[in-house]
């Protein structure tokens, strides 16, 4: 059953505790939404081959095996705000992984969890239109999904 976009939300991981506050003595991570956020593109994986192909191969077609993957991007576009453009600015300028969470707005809050760096982060303002930023992020890793 198909959902609208409406409501999908991105997370930023904020603080991380190592009291061992959570069940198994582990560390706790905060997380915050990011705000006013008009699309989420992404992730987009990819899986590289590698080719296998040898001059008695029969058939005459090339054959694979499957080789690294790549979780991807994700891209958004979003209104302008400075606390927002700061939060990214901050993550751009990190050398250390950030956390993130995508939200759906489906009947289990389904998410995709992931790690990456901000790669990218741009501004526009247009003679006619809102000021937006748009934010890259390259996930290092796995994409984990629950519900």
């Amino acid at each position: 059953m198909a959902i609208a976009g409406v409501g999908a939300q991105l997370l930023r991981s904020v603080t991380e505790d190592s009291s061992g506050d959570d069940s198994s003595g582990g560390t706790v991570t905060t997380y915050a939404a990011i705000g006013e956020i008009n699309s989420i593109d992404g992730p987009n994986m990819s899986r590289e081959t590698i080719d296998t192909t040898a001059l008695d191969t029969s058939g005459g077609y090339r054959t694979f095996i499957p080789s690294f993957r790549d979780a991807g991007e994700i891209t958004l576009e979003m209104n302008f705000t400075v606390d927002t453009y700061d939060d990214m600015l901050l993550d751009f300028e990190a050398s250390s992984i950030r956390y993130y969470h995508i939200v759906f707005p489906d009947t289990t809050s389904t998410t995709l969890e992931f790690a990456g760096y901000v790669t990218a982060l741009g501004t526009s303002i247009p003679t006619d239109d809102k000021v937006t930023a748009s934010v890259t992020i390259k996930i290092s890793g796995v994409v984990t999904l629950s519900s």
